[in-house]
């Protein structure tokens, strides 16, 4: 019932009785209703507002759960440089195979490069690798092209794998190539890296060097059996520190050095 009937209808005592209990109706309805809702309102702004926190247990669990890994090192900046505008001049060596089989090398050059391996110049490691040391290599090219005939051109950067450097490397003579090798180095310590540097490039010029034939009976099995056979032997030998005992191979000529002594087993 509306308000104006409401009035017309009744007058007096009953009038304000009836308006009182309509009105305090009203209010509590209202206030049941206002905090009714407000909780609802507040607990929704509260659950959008505030996002998640991260929990530290599961970040700490899955940090130690991964396994940690050593970086390879890749970089040591010295990517080899190639010329602006490459001309008959000024040749990319780091990718040019410029005079590759244009032509053999003088006869005087054949000889030198082709002559026969000197047994008093070769060496044997301990595991029984017959090898001939890298500076022989160098004094035969010299002979053979003269100092500054020849030489190692880089065609790509060093990479440094936690335990070996390798690079690869061309050798160039009279101004042609002859060969590209991969030389590799191990190394114990980072300290040890720029000596691992210079090792790897003279692996790559042993490794180049096979391609003119120099030393090639180290390389021929024949050879190497009767080589063994004539001029090296096996000793049995005691580690001086540790006191373990092994067999190596050693030239008949040589003397067991240190850190092994020769020993009866």
């Amino acid at each position: 019932m509306s308000l104006p009937l409401l009035t017309r209808s009744l007058r007096g005592p009953q009038l304000s009785k009836t308006l009182r209990h309509s009105l305090t109706t009203t209010s509590r309805y209202q206030s049941t209703t206002t905090n009714n809702t407000k909780p609802a309102t507040s607990t929704s702004t509260t659950s959008t507002s505030t996002p998640p926190k991260p929990t530290t247990t599961s970040s700490s669990s899955s940090s130690t759960s991964t396994p940690k890994t050593t970086p390879i090192l890749k970089d040591l900046l010295d990517t080899p440089p190639s010329p602006a505008n490459p001309t008959e001049d000024r040749i990319d060596w780091t990718r040019s195979f410029h005079g590759l089989s244009a032509t053999p090398f003088p006869k005087e050059c054949a000889d030198i490069l082709l002559a026969p391996t000197d047994p008093e110049e070769v060496e044997i490691k301990p595991d029984g690798i017959l090898y001939l040391p890298e500076i022989k290599y160098r004094r035969i090219l010299n002979k053979a092209f003269g100092p500054g005939g020849w030489g190692l051109v880089p065609r790509s950067e060093s990479i440094v794998t936690p335990k070996m450097v390798t690079r690869e490397y061309a050798l160039v003579c009279n101004g042609r190539l002859v060969s590209v090798a991969r030389g590799e180095q191990d190394y114990f310590s980072p300290d040890g890296i720029p000596t691992a540097t210079e090792g790897c490039r003279s692996n790559a010029l042993v490794r180049c060097c096979k391609d003119l034939g120099i030393a090639s009976e180290l390389w021929d099995p024949r050879w190497i059996r009767k080589f063994k056979a004539q001029y090296t032997r096996e000793a049995f030998v005691e580690h001086v520190v540790n006191k373990r005992k092994t067999k190596i191979w050693v030239r008949k000529d040589d003397t067991v050095g240190y850190p092994w002594k020769e020993t009866k087993f």
